[in-house]
């Protein structure tokens, strides 16, 4: 008998009670557990709030050896097209400490906790437009809704595109691509983004909940650790990119985000930039 015992991992029905305000899940007996992002039940509305507890979710979901797979993706039609509107005040009031705990801090744990501290597969299924989409990409496989859109706006609001989107980009569409849709805003539809592959299958959003059980059925067939090594095998190119370049993207970011002293994720500064996605304009200088 050993002199210590184990320290307990996460309880599925205790924290999925704790992340409710932020995610909706549920969890099948073998193990495959969806996550539906949310605020107050309908599509994500930033704030430094629910930005934070990205990481914390996924830090506690691949802590639990009873997850086998993850489903994640957004609510409703769209996956965040808006900011909560006080959902920045804190950063406005004390820019000096949220720069580097919003800013700094909780955005890189966000990328590193799905990338470096998830053990099984991922399926990501972007349901609608949106931006930080780069949650859904950075999954083994995404599936997009035929309505979804994927684009960065951090250019267009004055900020430096260095948080993560910026990675992703680079990654799955290569330098003159990535190049042109971090400077433009480029509206990418679900089409173009399987077609540049970004995205793994494009499917009516009413779909896309029964297509992604159906991928992770056909992964859950093999041994647990065949399924749990190999996605440690197709993530490597991610975690390659991520080590090379998202400390340094953050930041370059948060430097130019300090010298123009002001918040730049407010719901003032993204509602009338997002409208030319709605609008279905390509970028947004194009009228």
């Amino acid at each position: 008998m050993s002199l210590t015992q184990f320290v307990p991992t996460p309880d599925f029905d205790e924290y999925s009670t704790r992340f409710e305000e932020h995610y909706a899940m549920s969890r099948r007996d073998d193990g495959v557990i969806l996550i539906k992002a949310h605020t107050r039940g309908g599509p994500i509305q930033l704030s430094v709030e629910n930005h934070r507890s990205v990481g914390q979710m996924f830090r506690t979901v691949g802590a639990d050896p009873k997850n086998e797979i993850m489903i994640f993706g957004g609510s409703g039609d769209e996956f965040m097209m808006d900011s909560d509107p006080e959902g920045f005040r804190l950063e406005e009031e004390d820019m000096a400490y949220w720069s580097y705990e919003y800013a700094w801090k909780d955005g890189r744990i966000n990328s590193y906790a799905l990338i470096f501290d998830m053990e099984i597969p991922t399926i990501g299924i972007l349901n609608g437009p949106g931006f930080h989409t780069e949650l859904c990409l950075f999954c083994d496989i995404t599936l997009a809704a035929e309505g979804a859109t994927i684009f960065d706006l951090h250019y267009d609001i004055g900020s430096v595109p260095g948080d993560g989107i910026h990675s992703c980009f680079q990654e799955l569409l290569g330098v003159k691509r990535a190049a042109y849709a971090l400077y433009t805003g480029e509206a990418i539809t679900a089409e173009k983004a399987l077609d540049y592959g970004m995205v793994n299958e494009v499917v009516p959003r009413d779909e896309l909940e029964v297509r992604a059980f159906a991928i992770a059925d056909h992964i859950m067939k093999q041994h647990r650790v065949t399924r749990r090594v190999t996605s440690q095998i197709v993530r490597r190119p991610w975690k390659r990119r991520l080590v090379d370049d998202l400390d340094g993207g953050f930041g370059m970011q948060m430097m130019a985000h300090m010298q123009k002293g002001t918040s730049v994720h407010g719901k003032s500064f993204i509602s009338d930039i997002v409208s030319y996605v709605r609008k279905g304009r390509k970028n947004n200088f194009d009228k």
